[in-house]
């Protein structure tokens, strides 16, 4: 072959390789980094929430036409509000907080499809937690077979003083909005609305928290949900909070459950951030106890079908049909066992009886009926109907017609509640309740607050 042939040849070669590495850098440009990345795979799931409250007047010539007239009374308009929230289940559960939703008569999530298209679709609140600000909603599909963009979550504890975290959300319904900063601080206290929230250890970030992200996820670089934003500090300039998705994981954990929801004791706790899941603990002579599941058990399955995550762990203990057995398969030490749980309800052992065994009194619901009998404005706690002679309560002076608004420091709202607080104490144990009386005096109804303490036998 010629030389001419030669560097024709050589230099068809190296043209072939300079075009090859010209595609190579289109594919790979700069402008495609990590964070591009990370929305690219998270703002799928961030969704636009609104909600409506209906308002209605409350005076006396109005309600009194209302009353008479329904056919043909009106209600006010719909008052509306807006959030966010992030799929975290492709069969449509999405997280957001519960100032997002408190109080609503109807909710909407509106969502961008593959094809930018928003889609609306009406939700349900499925469960909430004031307390951790936590609120789990349920998408209504149009289509039965219908699935839905999930984002995933962090390990608990994975989090680095520093590093790069975004906030997403989709305010107002104008689509999806990210901004972006450090994670400053991995624990911090903080209120809103004058009353601090349940949650130690908020996590801090500069990036900004526009109004109407409430409820959307902040993520790291690796497109996985670090908490879930929040509130941002209105004194402050850049300095933005979000519950830490530990603190998630561990409302989740207490809402998500047959006690909560349907009053059905099951008695584990699984851990939901955990994979596999994880039992993390076990309430003694529990039905889950008894059918021999200990703490640190890894599930396998359900009703012989393998979890995807805790939502969908929670959802199939949730639908047990009238029988609410259900057969779990678990790894113990390397080797699999098999638990048959029998869920019972709550009320059948959580009961008045065991708490005048433990204190000799008597508590009862607080109906609105009774309620007001006593003078209380309120519904809030467990009235004192009757004090046994020489029982603890007695000897404590806690007075009948008294209402227990707090055991241990806990507000409690039902017997059950009350009763489980008690249950885990000892003999010889102090036990301290809140309880609020009510006195009149004169034409006057006066409340005072006083605390009780009691030694239990």
């Amino acid at each position: 072959m010629s030389i001419a042939g030669k560097n024709n040849r050589l230099g068809a070669a190296v043209g072939l390789a300079l075009c090859a590495a010209a595609l190579g850098q289109a594919e790979e440009s700069p402008r495609h980094d990590t964070v591009v990345k990370a929305v690219d795979r998270v703002m799928p799931s961030v969704v636009n929430i609104a909600t409506k409250t209906r308002v209605q007047r409350v005076r006396y010539y109005y309600d009194w036409w209302r009353d008479n007239w329904a056919p043909y009374a009106q209600e006010l308009p719909p008052q509306e509000s807006a959030g966010s929230g992030v799929v975290v289940d492709d069969s449509g559960y999405v997280l957001t907080n519960v100032h997002v939703v408190k109080d609503a008569d109807e909710i909407w999530v509106k969502i961008k499809d593959q094809n930018s298209e928003a889609k609306v679709y009406r939700a349900e609140a499925i469960a909430g937690s004031l307390a951790t600000d936590i609120a789990l909603l349920k998408i209504t599909p149009n289509d039965p077979d219908e699935t839905f963009t999930a984002a995933t979550f962090a390990s608990d504890d994975d989090l680095l003083l520093g590093e790069t975290v975004l906030a997403l959300g989709n305010p107002f319904g104008l689509g999806g909005s990210v901004s972006r900063g450090i994670l400053s601080s991995k624990s911090r206290r903080a209120e809103t609305g004058g009353s601090k929230l349940d949650i130690p250890d908020w996590l801090q970030t500069d990036a900004s928290i526009n109004p109407g992200n409430s409820g959307g996820p902040l993520i790291n670089l690796d497109g996985k949900i670090i908490g879930i934003n929040v509130a941002v500090l209105k004194e402050g300039e850049g300095i933005g909070f979000a519950i830490p998705i530990k603190r998630v994981n561990e409302s989740l954990s207490r809402i998500f459950t047959p006690e909560f929801l349907d009053g059905n004791w099951f008695g584990a706790v699984v851990r939901p951030g955990s994979r596999p899941l994880t039992v993390a603990s076990v309430e003694p002579d529990s039905p889950a106890d008894r059918a021999g599941l200990i703490a640190g058990d890894r599930i396998e399955t359900i009703n012989r079908h393998a979890p995807r995550n805790f939502i969908e762990f929670a959802n199939r203990l949730l639908n047990l049909g009238r029988d609410r057995s259900v057969s779990l398969q678990v790894r113990r030490e390397g080797k699999l066992v098999d638990c048959s749980v029998k869920l019972i309800p709550e009320s059948a052992y959580f009961n008045t009886g065991l708490i005048r065994e433990m204190t000799g009194a008597t508590l009862e619901a607080l109906t609105p009926e009774l309620a007001r009998s006593l003078g209380y404005n309120s519904t809030d706690g467990l009235v004192v109907s009757r004090v046994d002679d020489d029982s603890p309560a007695a000897k404590a002076g806690l007075p009948v017609g008294s209402v227990v608004v707090a055991v241990e420091g806990q507000e409690v709202h039902d017997i059950v509640h009350a009763a489980r607080l008690l249950r885990g104490k000892g003999n010889g144990s102090r036990l301290t309740l809140d309880i609020v009386q009510v006195r009149r005096s004169g034409l006057f109804l006066r409340q005072r607050t006083g605390r009780i303490s009691m030694v239990l036998p």
